[in-house]
């Protein structure tokens, strides 16, 4: 028989002295926590499996093209810091610009189905009265790169004639809220329906502060405010009545109120944030429902129930609905409230706002029309 193997002796009090001291407190990890509202995987499975059927994804985007067409009109008004003219009429104030800047490379940040792109290539929205022809305003634009997280919603169209009046290329990311592009690369930055979904929102405009190329613009769109009250509210009273409570079936939003905010958080300059309702009648809330749902825009928040809604409180809210918010016709109206956003990264050769005191005109006088002085 094997004797058992001898080790040395170490008292207990002599071990204990070599190990470290246990920590009876608490600690955190670095860096700042984040909210998390939405379920971002969620979220990416509802986009793909909405734009598996092309057909029906094409049909409803009605709303993502008509946000990208106004987006691309804004460029029309974009002002220039180097360039800007303000002159003061007898009712208003109007802002001029010639804009014969272009832009060798544009992102598309959440490009969904490269809405933004199909808009560039349209007809000009704004044609010069003096020449025959204006060219659109993809002709302005070098390079467009299309970055989206969905690679089933971003190649829906790639084969439409629309990719060959205007350079791009797709960029499948892994997420919208975390951006790996170099510090300075881009010309501009546009957003059209994607940052309604970001769950830190003051570090993303940070990002694309960074990207941004010094004195170079962002302009964004993005769902806020009262969007779909009509819907919400009729929800939840169906939920008070059948269950005796509320869960959250639309997601919340952002308000107008602290963009302006956020951008200037951001670093952004010479800001501009306005608001524009979209209102599309529909002739049920089923309808409206599904179709945000072949959107792949149904709920993505954490604490939402799994599980679809239960049909009585769909009936009972579909009543309600058509009580509280019905048109004449019988259709039901939904509004989309858009937060359109411009800033400008700073740049050397950025106008500077002149001290305060300094005017020599009163702004009340003329926006009341008073009298001019020749």
């Amino acid at each position: 028989m094997k004797p058992p193997s001898l080790r040395p002796f170490i008292p207990r009090p002599a071990l204990r002295r070599r190990c470290a001291p246990w920590r009876s407190y608490a600690t955190t990890s670095p860096g700042a926590p984040t909210l998390q509202v939405f379920n971002r995987r969620a979220k990416f499975l509802q986009r793909e499996r909405a734009a598996k059927d092309v057909e029906m994804s094409r049909k409803v985007d009605y709303l993502r093209d008509e946000v990208a067409l106004r987006l691309v009109e804004r460029l029309l008004v974009v002002f220039n810091s180097t360039t800007l003219l303000l002159y003061l009429t007898y009712h208003r104030i109007k802002y001029v610009q010639d804009i014969k800047r272009t832009f060798p490379h544009v992102l598309d940040l959440g490009a969904n189905a490269a809405n933004i792109a199909r808009a560039l290539t349209l007809p000009n929205p704004d044609p010069d009265p003096s020449k025959t022809s204006s060219p659109p305003l993809s002709t302005r634009i070098a390079h467009l790169t299309a970055a989206d997280s969905s690679p089933t919603l971003l190649h829906r169209d790639a084969s439409l004639p629309f990719n060959s009046l205007i350079p791009i290329t797709r960029d499948v990311i892994q997420d919208e809220e975390t951006l790996t592009y170099a510090a300075n690369t881009f010309d501009a930055v546009l957003s059209s329906l994607s940052l309604h979904w970001i769950n830190d929102l003051p570090s993303l405009l940070s990002q694309v502060n960074n990207i941004l190329k010094p004195d170079a613009p962002f302009i964004a769109a993005m769902l806020g405010g009262d969007s779909l009250y009509e819907l919400r509210t009729s929800l939840q009273l169906a939920e008070m009545d059948r269950r005796g409570g509320v869960s959250p079936h639309v997601s919340p939003l952002a308000d107008v109120r602290d963009v302006g905010g956020l951008l200037q958080r951001a670093g952004f300059k010479m800001l501009t944030v306005d608001v524009d309702d979209i209102i599309v009648d529909y002739p049920t809330s089923f309808a409206l429902m599904m179709d945000l749902q072949a959107m792949g825009e149904s709920n993505a928040v954490l604490g939402r129930e799994m599980g679809g809604i239960r049909r009585d409180v769909l009936v009972a809210s579909e009543a309600i609905y058509r009580e509280l918010h019905g048109n004449e016709d019988g259709s039901l109206p939904a509004t989309f409230r858009l937060i359109y956003m411009i800033g400008w990264k700073e740049g050397p050769n950025q106008a500077k706002p002149l001290p305060r005191g300094s005017g020599q005109v009163n702004i009340k006088d003329v926006l009341e029309g008073g009298e001019k002085n020749s």
